[in-house]
């Protein structure tokens, strides 16, 4: 018996390596094709028409995501706790009107910065082909890390703490 639980462990342990290997490469390789030059977000407007300013002296991390992305609902709270105590701007790509968008984020009880990016304008000048996409940058406004696809959240600390130097 001690040996058939050994074995399902180690069944468990590779298919968890190989898991994380593969989702690493495919975001690897779907990063690869991501507009890696500075970005210009101030002549947006946020869907709550709050006043927007970023702040220089923090990393930033800009998160492309949609209301009708299974994988970015499952991200949502990552990114929602990360706004919590990071410099977090967000847009939802062809995801409706400013109220749809408001009412997704009213029922999912979210409350991160968002952009609405209806006909995804935003989105190609980025390059990107999935959802969620995810690009952290430094202070000095340059791409530090960009992943495509889910991102836990400890993940998402770490490559904005590396951001900070």
């Amino acid at each position: 018996m001690k040996k058939k639980i050994q074995n399902y462990i180690k069944e468990i342990l590779t298919f968890a390596l190989f898991l994380f290997i593969a989702t690493n490469g495919m975001s690897l390789y779907k990063s690869s094709s991501l507009t890696t030059s500075k970005y210009n977000l101030e002549s947006l407007e946020p869907i709550d028409k709050t006043t927007f300013h970023l702040d220089n002296t923090k990393p930033l991390l800009l998160h492309f995501w949609a209301t009708w992305c299974p994988t970015c609902k499952m991200e949502a709270s990552n990114i929602e706790s990360l706004s919590k105590d990071y410099q977090v701007v967000t847009i939802a790509v062809k995801s409706g009107e400013d109220t749809q968008i408001q009412e997704y984020m009213k029922k999912n009880n979210l409350s991160f910065k968002v952009f609405n990016d209806n006909e995804a304008k935003i989105a190609k000048k980025f390059n990107i082909q999935a959802y969620p996409t995810t690009f952290v940058y430094n202070k000095e406004r340059e791409l530090s890390f960009s992943d495509v696809g889910y991102t836990s959240t400890w993940g998402l600390k770490l490559r904005l703490w590396w951001a900070t130097f």
